[in-house]
């Protein structure tokens, strides 16, 4: 079985594909803030889940779009391939290269991602402990 390129083509950009999109949106926060002295700790639950809930409405569909992005980049590196190894070569060439463009567009748009993933956790960190502070809690670096 030969592959041509439309068979290279298919193989290789669902593969690039799934392993751009890896940015999530935060599951919770990774700072600690500690209750107010004096405040109940069932107080201090409903602060927690209210603060969670603002945190997460701030930082809404940015893993998403963050993945878009690098879903873009691996798409414009398969394309930018095929063009470059069909004006090389031949049909033969277009796929190679298209799969090769796929490849380099993944890596350049990995780190990316990742780097968007700690930048929407550290917008996350920030909304929630503003709503904790603003609740009363203690929050390490902010204490009142």
């Amino acid at each position: 079985m030969a592959f041509t390129p439309s068979r290279l083509l298919a193989l290789a950009l669902p593969c690039t594909l799934a392993l751009v999109g890896c940015a999530t949106q935060p599951m919770g926060p990774t700072v600690l803030v500690m209750p107010a002295p004096a405040k109940p700790f069932e107080v201090f639950q409903q602060d927690q889940a209210m603060c969670m809930q603002y945190a997460q409405s701030m930082v809404g569909g940015q893993a998403q779009a963050a993945n878009e992005r690098a879903v873009g980049s691996a798409a414009v590196g398969a394309v930018l391939g095929a063009a470059l190894g069909a004006a090389v070569g031949n049909h033969q060439g277009a796929g190679i290269g298209a799969a090769g463009g796929a490849i380099v567009g993944t890596s350049a748009a990995g780190p990316s991602t990742s780097y968007s993933q700690g930048a929407i956790q550290y917008q996350y960190n920030n909304a929630y402990m503003q709503c904790m502070y603003a609740r009363g809690n203690q929050v390490p670096r902010y204490m009142r």
